[in-house]
């Protein structure tokens, strides 16, 4: 039996691959907690479990209080791509990694965002709900419409951004990129247009699909102002990150016909509460942030994670998964 352990907090979330990784290492120790801790017994169990070398995060938030009450941290991990929820400037300060799943869900979360494109163009809500209400013969009333030759804008093209554009042009779509941070040339080399005004493209889009993290720079990013350069017949979909759009403008730019529908996978506040505004709306398609979240992307994701952990632990590290790699020297 190997000796000098380290100990690994681990949330039940992980997929079985995961913990197969895991559980083939005889120098690993885990502890496993609920996805929905609390912050402050989160803390408290990483105190009483002292030290700790070494988290696998959902949902759960992370910064200088569980690193100080970890007391020998050497690596943090999520489970997902995702890390608002980190102060990545805090493990940075202590030159601890943050490791993301990578590519892991990327596809997954690329379908959900072309799923709710089609569900809403094909009526899918109110076409089922028609058949089901016996209303056969209204059914001229409530004309899908086609992806075919449309205008979809997609904003950021990192590794979800760049799946879902190849998924719209399979759609035969016109693909326009917006993202400062990559190159003109490389979204051209993905047979996409690139553009470089936000607000002077938006008139161009049917559809505008959100593929960029939460940061201070993209909150609050689709305001009222930037949602009236929508047409009235374009459409919103978010499958990045609450706050991105201001949920009051959106709604008010849905109820007012400023804006034909939206689908969302993520809101301002989750769980959203009981009765949101958005909820009542015909033109709105919603999911519980589950668009990286299918059997197979849990898959990868557990797996990853484990594999990204690791590498840490054994002094080879998967740089290009970590998000402060920096810290690698």
């Amino acid at each position: 039996m190997a000796t000098n352990k380290k100990k690994l907090l681990i949330t039940e979330s992980m997929s079985q691959l995961g913990w197969e990784l895991f559980n083939a290492r005889d120098d690993i120790e885990i502890v496993e907690f609920s996805n929905l801790i609390s912050a402050a017994d989160f803390s408290k169990l990483i105190e009483e479990q002292a030290p700790v070398h070494g988290v696998a995060l959902g949902a759960t938030r992370f910064g200088e209080p569980e690193l100080e009450a970890s007391r020998d941290m050497k690596v943090v991990a999520r489970i997902g791509v995702g890390y608002d929820a980190v102060d990545v400037a805090a493990l940075s300060k202590r030159k601890v990694p943050l490791m993301i799943a990578g590519t892991a869900n990327s596809p997954s979360v690329a379908e959900q965002a072309l799923f709710m494109m089609l569900t809403l163009a094909k009526r899918a809500v109110e076409l089922h709900a028609l058949v089901k209400d016996g209303k056969w013969s209204t059914r001229l009333g409530l004309l899908p419409f086609d992806l075919f030759g449309k205008t979809v804008l997609v904003v950021g093209f990192g590794r979800i951004g760049t799946r879902t554009a190849k998924r719209c042009q399979a759609m035969e779509m016109n693909v326009l990129v917006y993202d400062p941070y990559v190159s003109a040339d490389t979204i051209k080399a993905a047979g996409c247009e690139p553009v470089s005004d936000l607000d002077a493209v938006l008139p161009r889009a049917d559809f505008v699909s959100l593929h960029c993290p939460k940061t201070p720079e993209t909150t609050g990013l689709f305001n009222a102002a930037r949602i009236a350069r929508m047409k009235p017949s374009a459409y919103l979909i978010n499958t990045a990150r609450g706050g991105i759009i201001v949920e009051a403008a959106l709604h008010d730019a849905l109820v007012s016909g400023k804006l034909a529908g939206a689908g969302l996978d993520v809101f301002e506040a989750e769980p959203p509460p009981l009765g949101h505004a958005l909820f009542e709306l015909p033109n709105v398609i919603i999911a519980p942030h589950v668009a990286g979240v299918t059997r197979e992307a849990l898959d990868r994701m557990g797996a990853q994670t484990a594999r990204n952990m690791l590498s840490v632990l054994d002094g080879e590290p998967i740089k290009q998964n970590a998000v402060n790699a920096d810290v690698f020297g």
